[in-house]
């Protein structure tokens, strides 16, 4: 550790210091306020921008009806340029929309591109939820059991049971709709669900 015997010897070693360093310094605290200005403005810009997706979600879904072609078309192009949570609920719009019209198809197409519009785990598990139902109704079977395959989580094990019972024997699998219906019904089920449940196995064995 340097010594200093005087003020004279502090101002000395002050002045070589910024003339060692100086250039550094500026850089650093350049950069420092750079990045603190730069984080106030995209958190800024991010809050704005939620709430700009937040009132554009609401206009779009308010107008959405299915029998005029430019409000499903712009509900449409909300959910491909928003890749976050209001995309993704506008998708879920969208599907239940075509699917009040049987229009399966493009419901599954909706509510896949939902998915892919979130990170968000348990809104991603009901729009999977949604779409093994609409591919169950579509007669692929397969298709609908990988997509429970991708619900994770407890609190979804029973609805999952109970879709995958229906998947299961849609395809002919009859044990396999028995086993999957049993385990939803041994589950933390609500007790309407395991009912439900209860009473698929029975009529099984009608």
């Amino acid at each position: 550790m340097e010594i200093y015997e005087n003020e004279n010897d502090q101002l000395e070693a002050v002045k070589r210091f910024f003339a060692e360093n100086g250039k550094a310094l500026v850089v650093g605290v350049v950069l420092g306020v750079g990045a603190l200005v730069g984080w106030r403005y995209w958190n800024s810009h991010q809050m704005e921008s939620a709430m700009s997706s937040s009132l554009a979600y609401e206009t779009v879904t308010n107008a959405v009806n299915i029998d005029k072609p430019d409000t499903i078309a712009a509900a449409e192009k909300f959910v491909t340029e928003n890749k976050n949570t209001y995309g993704a609920l506008t998708a879920m719009e969208l599907a239940q929309k075509f699917a009040d019209k049987n229009d399966l198809a493009k419901a599954a197409t909706q509510l896949q591109q939902g998915i892919g519009n979130t990170s968000d785990e348990n809104l991603q598990a009901l729009l999977n939820l949604r779409l093994a139902r609409v591919q169950i109704q579509q007669k692929q079977s397969d298709d609908a059991l990988k997509t429970l395959d991708a619900i994770k989580g407890e609190g979804w094990l029973a609805i999952v049971a109970d879709l995958r019972g229906d998947a299961l024997l849609s395809k002919g699998d009859v044990q396999g709709a028995r086993d999957a219906w049993s385990k939803g019904v041994a589950s933390e089920a609500s007790p309407a669900l395991r009912e439900m449940m209860q009473m698929k196995i029975n009529n099984l064995s009608s």
